[in-house]
């Protein structure tokens, strides 16, 4: 643990953690979105992985990881929700156009409707870990796909995206700069945004990225043993995944563990709207290592989530993430 000794790591704890507020993910929409993927072609649950090198270097009983490493071969942390949101946008917008309840997830996936699809676009900024997961979704259903990534995202990533042929388009300035390119976009072109950020007005689309989320928790709960997690990290950017993580722990353990969100020290949006006590943008350019945290502007859904039931937020340097990958490198 020496690598992290003298680090300037922030530590807030929520002082408004445990107030009541509405209810952001359904228990219905969990399930449909949990039976769905799991039908799909190639899934299984990603691993739950024991690291007792880091229990007993923290000095606590348990440390476990969920390794999404190995997801339908996206690398991406975030190969669930995008991909499922892409599928519910087409399904809907099928029905729309007349083809009533004929249209089902496994119809899409074997191209019954691919002439119909193949008219559908869908769009959304990323920093490389949703854009994946939204392209490959679209590759996979058989639309269209056009993804706006910023200044600064490697080309590396851009690549990742292209391979699941989508066009990738890069515009100046943050990733919130990339979100209003991709809204504009989808107004101008009739395309359909596929974001794990919300913004007023615009909910429905995130809420079906966050269900597809929940099923990383559900996976994690279902591969736990022994006695209850007492505390949960989970990585920050825009808020979707840690409130769709809050939001399962707090339905499936009781009583639920303290969620911590971490974020970057460049990119700490949650922190300061936890501080502010309401949703607020942090400014500068979000330089990061952590890339696909880089973002400024809290979703209102998840801040509506992670306002009321995060226990603390945490911002970390990049020299943490840096000692954290070569830890668990010289652990295999």
């Amino acid at each position: 643990m020496s690598d992290f000794i003298g680090l300037p790591f922030r530590v807030l704890p929520n002082p408004r953690a445990g107030t009541p507020g509405t209810v952001v993910l359904t228990e219905a929409g969990f399930r449909r979105a949990r039976d769905g993927i799991a039908a799909w072609a190639g899934y299984a649950p990603t691993p739950l992985v024991d690291l007792p090198w880091a229990a007993a270097l923290a000095g606590v009983d348990t440390v476990r990881i969920k390794d999404e490493s190995g997801r339908f071969g996206l690398g991406s942390f975030k190969a669930l929700g995008g991909a499922w949101a892409v599928a519910q946008v087409l399904v809907a917008e099928l029905a729309r156009r007349g083809m009533g309840n004929a249209v089902s997830l496994p119809a899409l996936e074997a191209g019954h409707h691919a002439e119909a699809t193949r008219a559908i676009t869908v769009t959304c900024a990323t920093d490389g870990n949703h854009g994946r997961s939204v392209a490959w979704g679209a590759q996979r259903f058989g639309c269209g796909c056009v993804i706006f990534v910023h200044e600064t995202v490697s080309q590396g990533r851009v690549e990742a995206i292209a391979r699941y042929g989508a066009e990738v388009r890069r515009v100046p300035g943050t990733y919130d700069e990339a979100v209003r390119a991709a809204a504009r976009a989808a107004e101008a072109n009739g395309w359909f945004v596929v974001s794990d950020t919300s913004w007023p007005g615009y909910t429905g689309v995130p809420v079906d990225v966050m269900q597809g989320y929940r099923l990383m928790a559900n996976e994690a709960v279902a591969q736990w043993e022994g006695a209850a997690p007492t505390h949960c990290f989970v990585q920050g950017g825009v808020g979707g995944l840690a409130a769709a993580v809050s939001v399962h722990l707090r339905t499936r353990i009781a009583p639920a563990p303290k969620l911590v969100v971490v974020e970057p020290e460049r990119a700490a949006c949650l922190l300061a709207s936890a501080e502010a006590g309401a949703p607020v943008a942090v400014g500068g350019d979000l330089d990061t290592l952590m890339a696909g945290l880089a973002c400024g502007e809290p979703s209102l859904l998840a801040w509506r989530e992670l306002g009321r039931s995060a226990a603390a937020f945490m911002a970390v340097p990049d020299a943490a993430a840096v000692a954290c990958l070569r830890l668990l490198a010289r652990h295999g």
